[in-house]
Order: structure tokens, then C-alpha cells, then sequence
């Protein structure tokens, strides 16, 4: 199958449009007409435009309002759809679309419907143009794929098809196996575009709020399953209308694009292995059993101070690099380093963001496996020079400018700790406060490109994403949500800021654009952990009186266990599967934090409820101590 998007979704001028979708590695466009007629040149410059960037014009649309019309409608229809074969023509272009009839005017019938498309097949063959139809969600008449059908059925013309499109089929929940019933042959072309639910009016639904495959809720694996059961193996191709993509970079949303299409492709191949679908070999998405370490980026005096923070946290200083100016600090299952060479992607990192995460290692199954993967996903792969003694570990780059390594147990890479560093002792070490493992990562981003996040993760990853809800900040919302996995042990929190104001918003402007904000680690008993920090000298973040105050009524405590949770500033919800303890250190720089969670039962959220407490603590922080690190 080839691969196209559809030049009204993205934003930019026609050249550049071009540029961006060659660029990611389609094979064609739609033409949108009204990105024609904003282009200055002729229709003969705009086509050989497209051909000079290696691509073809797989579609023309739309054409409106033609079947059914009344006199003298109907023959105006026919003289707009000679005019607009003269411009393809001109174009270089052979197929069109038309959507089905819109129009109050339109009188509605399938035999007249057909009737009218057996003509237009007629005036297309003598053109060398072929027709496909569409029939969109709000049809006056047709709305259903499979009204479309029996009218190119019945118009029985080869110059006439059908066009699918997965929004118009699945936003009217209407069954996408009735499609396999229909000859691959007479499908001439398919849109896809997914959309999170909204239970709004399907035209402006669409006109607003579709996006990529894998980007919403709507099922459009299980809509192109049913596409590829009947045999077809013409144009994939993209139909975005997203406010936000008009408005973004059209290199981003290109590459997010053709990675939607791969990775839809490929978990259509994987569910119906006995379907010949051409799309590239890779392996399958990659399981991650937990975070192996994370990374900052520092000089050598904010190194000592965040080596500072980690002591009254309970961490020790483990080990020193053999070759490099890196750390390694432990506790439990945690491992962070920081880096304080001044050369090499850590040092730039640095100099742009300040003392920030630059790096996150991830324990997977196969690490080449992983890479490979990527790649083929469009991911860059990230490397540099490898000193001696030191393992070649595998790594690409993450959507938001930091680095992502694998390590795994088939090689060396599983002994990178003993190979590459020297334990140490810490004489400075405090005690252990019962740290276990990383709970979850918080990642920070403009709200605009959240998606692209959430895609990169998914198609990459054995994972799956939360519904997305709103952190009510002081200053504005920020939307919030997570990837994780079956097992828990990846868990990726995704906030995306709309304004400049708020915390999220607030960090991402001061750390220009460093992507995670705060560390969550888990502990067995939080009470406990609070207690030893309190000992190690750590300050937690002071929350309001008033919250405990609130807590009691919601929850109707224990007086026990709310007097426990007011004198250690523990945070604390609860839902039908179980308990939620947060306990948040102070702010660090422009927003950075760390945070100590303990989960019990079956809970599985993050605590959103308190989110609009804790950022208000935050920022009473902030504003009594303004002074940062820098």
C-alpha cells in the first residue's frame, strides 16, 4: 500500500506543505482545492510543484452537491465537474473525490444517484479520470458507507468507486465489518483520521477535532482490518482536521503522520497475519520492565547540590565513571547519575536547559530489538563516541530533544554498572529511607504537543494510554495524560500547558523546554520514609492546613491516621481499588520537584484530585523564596 496525507492537514503554504510531508516519506497528497487556489501559480506549476518533491496527486477533492439534483441543478453539477476535470487535467491528478450530497436542494433516491454517477463515470472515462464516492457522516441522504456502496453498485461503471473514510464510519458507530463484503477492487481509495470521543455535532467533530491514527479513541485498526479483508492494496491516506495541527509545525505533524500509518499498518498485520499488507518489517512493539536510570545534566556546582538533595533523600553515592565526569547514585532499585563532563550531549543539554534530566534508561527485552523498531517508526538514532572501556549502548532520540537508552540482559549491557563504573564509598551517605523503585516520570510539554508524545510512546512501546483529564493550576488547566504499561512498570505522565502562567507552563518557559519536570519514587510505607527523611534533614513541601481540613470531609479519616498525614504534609487519596500517599519535596530551580508515593491495593491513578493543592503550595514556595538555582 502507498501512503498520502491530505494537504489541509497541515499548516504552512503549499511549498511548504510539500516539503514537510516528502520529507517524512510519503508517497503522495491529497490536494485539498482550496490549498490550490492560494497557491500563485497555475495548475500546471502547482502539479509539477508536487513532482519535483517526488510526490503524486493521489486525490483531488472535494467535489459538493452533485447527486440527485433537480433541474437545473443537476446540469449545473455536470458543467462544475467538466470545469473541474479541465484543472486536473492541468494538475496531473485522475482520481476525484465527491462527498455525498449536502444540499437542501437534493432530491435523494439510490437509482437516481446512480443514475447520475453513470453519466459522470461516462464524461471521466473520455478524460481518463476515475470518480470515488464518499458519503459523510452528515449526508442529507447518505451517511452510510453502505448507501455509498449500492450506488456505485448500481451505477456499475468502472470510471466510478467507492472512498472510505474511517471518521465517517466509525464517529456514526456504524459496524466497519460490513465493509469486508465489499470487491478491493471497487474501493478506490482510503482516508483514515482518528478523534478522541466527543459527544458533539459530527460536522464540527470533524472539522476540529480528528487526529491521528492511534491519537484518539475511535477504532480504526479494527475499521483498516476490514479494508485489507477485501483484498485492497491501493492509497492509505491521511484527512486531519485538527485546529491545533493547522497551527503546528508542518514537520512534526508530517513525521507523526507516516508513523501513524506504519504503526497502524503494522498492528493490522499482526492481528490478521493471512492479509497481505505491505508495510515494513519490524519487530514488534517493545516490552519495558522498568526505568534502569536516569540522567541529569549539570555543572559541578549544582551537581554537588543536587548530589545535596539526594542525600537528604536517602540516596548514596555508588560509583564514579572510569573514564568520564559521572556519578552514580542508588537507592533500592534507583539508579541516577549525573553528568557533569564539559563536552558531549550532556554538556549541550546543560548549557541550553541548566541542571535538567537529559536522559532516561529503560530496561526492555531486547535493546536492538527496540532501536530497530524505532527507527523503522522514523525515530533518530542518537550515538557518540564510545571510549575504551565503555559498551556501545543502544539509544534514539526522544520527541522532546532528551535521549533514550535500552539496556537489556542479552549482552553486556545488562553489567553496564560494573563495567563502566568504580563503587565507592560514600562517607557523607545518609540512611536509607526506603526508596524502591521509579513509580512514574512526569514529562512537561505545550499542550499542542501532547499528541505527539503520546504517539511516539505507544507505537513504540507495549503500552497504553489513561483518558486524559484536566490539573486545575491557579493560573489555568493543564492536560494531563499517561502511558504506562500492564505491569506498572512504566509510567509516563504527559502535561501539557496551555499558558505561560501556570507551573507547567512556567518550567517548560525557564527550562526552554527541558521535558521532565518531576521524579516520582515509590516506597512500602510512607510514614515510615517520612520519618527518616525528617532525620536526613529533608524539607518537604508545606501544604495547606485547610487541605486536611477538606481531606476529612471527602473521606470521612481515621483522626489518627489525618493527624499522621498533617504533620508529615502527606497528600492522600483513595478510589474503589485503593489508597494513594504523596509527599512532595521542595521546588528545585524553576519547577523541578521530587515526589515519594506509596500505593496500596489496587489503586492505579496519580492523584489528580490533589494536583490544584500541590501546585498552590508550589507556587506559595516560589514566591516566598524566589531565589533559584542558575
Amino acid at each position: 500500500m502507498r501512503s498520502s496525507i491530505a494537504t489541509v492537514s497541515i499548516s504552512g503554504d503549499f511549498e511548504e506543505k510539500l516539503a514537510a510531508i516528502a520529507a517524512a516519506g510519503f508517497d503522495g497528497i491529497e490536494i485539498f482545492e482550496n490549498d490550490f487556489l492560494a497557491f500563485d501559480g497555475s495548475p500546471r506549476e502547482a502539479g509539477q510543484l508536487v513532482r519535483d518533491h517526488r510526490l503524486e496527486i493521489m486525490l483531488f477533492q472535494p467535489f459538493r452537491d452533485f447527486e440527485g439534483m433537480p433541474e437545473p441543478q443537476r446540469d449545473r453539477a455536470f458543467e462544475r465537474a467538466e470545469r473541474k476535470f479541465d484543472l486536473m487535467g492541468e494538475l496531473g491528478a485522475e482520481l476525484m473525490l465527491v462527498c455525498s450530497n449536502v444540499s437542501s436542494l437534493s432530491l435523494g433516491g439510490i437509482d437516481r444517484a446512480a443514475a447520475d454517477f453513470a453519466e459522470l463515470g461516462e464524461r471521466a472515462a473520455a478524460r481518463g479520470i476515475r470518480i470515488g464516492y464518499e458519503a459523510l457522516a452528515w449526508g442529507r441522504h447518505v451517511s452510510d458507507h453502505r448507501d455509498a456502496w449500492e450506488i456505485v453498485r448500481r451505477a456499475d461503471h468502472p470510471n466510478i468507486g467507492l472512498i472510505l473514510d474511517s471518521f465517517h464510519t466509525l464517529a456514526r458507530d456504524l459496524d466497519p465489518d460490513s465493509i469486508r463484503s465489499i470487491p478491493g477492487d471497487r474501493i478506490f481509495f482510503v482516508q483514515l483520521a482518528d478523534a478522541p470521543r466527543i459527544d458533539m455535532d459530527l460536522l464540527y467533530w470533524s472539522r476540529h477535532f480528528r487526529n491521528m491514527p492511534g491519537e484518539g479513541d475511535l477504532d480504526v485498526t479494527g475499521f483498516m482490518q476490514a479494508v485489507a479483508a477485501t483484498g485492497y492494496d491501493g492509497v492509505v491516506s491521511l484527512e486531519i482536521f485538527n485546529d491545533q495541527f493547522r497551527g503546528g509545525s508542518p514537520k512534526t505533524i508530517s513525521v507523526d503522520g507516516h508513523r501513524s500509518l506504519l504503526y497502524l499498518m503494522d498492528r493490522v498485520k499482526r492481528r490478521e497475519p493471512g492479509i497481505a499488507i505491505s508495510v515494513p518489517a519490524m519487530p514488534d512493539r517493545v516490552p519495558v520492565s522498568g526505568i534502569e536510570f536516569i540522567e541529569f545534566a549539570a555543572d559541578e556546582r549544582e551537581g554537588d547540590e543536587l548530589g545535596n538533595l539526594l542525600r537528604a533523600l536517602g540516596f548514596r553515592r555508588a560509583g564514579r565513571h572510569i573514564a568520564k565526569d559521572v556519578e552514580l547514585w542508588r537507592q533500592g532499585g534507583i539508579n541516577i547519575v549525573i553528568n557533569t563532563e564539559r563536552e558531549g550531549f550532556a554538556h549541550s543539554s546543560y548549557l541550553v536547559h541548566g541542571t535538567s534530566v537529559c536522559d532516561l534508561g529503560l530496561k526492555v527485552e531486547d535493546a536492538a530489538a527496540t532501536v530497530e523498531r524505532a527507527r523503522t517508526l522514523g525515530a533518530s538514532l542518537f550515538d557518540q563516541p564510545v571510549g575504551p572501556g565503555e559498551l556501545k549502548i543502544p539509544a534514539i532520540r526522544g520527541v522532546g530533544g532528551g535521549i533514550m537508552h535500552f539496556i537489556d540482559d542479552r549482552s553486556d549491557l545488562g553489567r553496564v554498572w560494573e563495567i563502566e563504573f568504580e563503587s565507592m564509598d560514600d562517607p557523607e551517605a545518609s540512611t536509607d529511607a526506603g526508596l524502591i523503585a521509579v513509580d512514574h516520570i512526569a514529562q512537561t510539554m505545550n499542550y499542542e504537543e501532547m499528541l505527539t508524545w503520546l504517539l511516539f510512546y505507544t507505537a513504540i512501546f507495549r503500552t497504553h494510554k489513561t483518558p486524559m483529564v484536566d490539573v486545575v493550576d491557579p493560573a489555568g488547566l493543564v492536560r494531563s495524560q499517561v502511558i504506562e504499561n500492564a505491569e506498572g512498570s512504566l509510567r509516563i505522565t504527559l502535561n501539557g500547558a496551555e499558558n505561560r502562567k501556570t507551573l507547567a507552563g512556567r518550567f517548560i518557559t525557564e527550562s526552554f523546554g527541558s521535558a521532565v519536570q518531576h521524579l516520582a519514587f515509590k516506597t512500602g510505607n510512607i510514614f515510615a520514609t517520612a520519618a527518616q527523611l525528617a532525620k536526613n534533614g529533608f524539607t518537604p513541601l508545606a501544604i495547606s492546613p485547610n487541605y486536611y481540613d477538606d481531606l476529612e470531609a471527602r473521606f470521612a479519616l481515621d483522626a489518627d491516621l489525618l493527624d499522621r498525614l498533617k504533620a508529615a504534609n502527606i497528600l492522600y487519596d483513595r478510589d474503589e481499588h485503593g489508597e494513594y500517599f504523596q509527599l512532595y519535596g521542595p521546588n528545585y530551580g524553576e519547577g523541578f520537584f521530587f515526589e515519594i508515593v506509596e500505593r496500596r491495593g489496587g489503586y492505579r491513578g496519580y492523584g489528580a484530585a490533589n494536583a490544584q493543592f500541590r501546585i498552590a503550595a508550589q507556587k506559595r514556595a516560589l514566591e516566598t523564596n524566589p531565589a533559584v538555582r542558575r
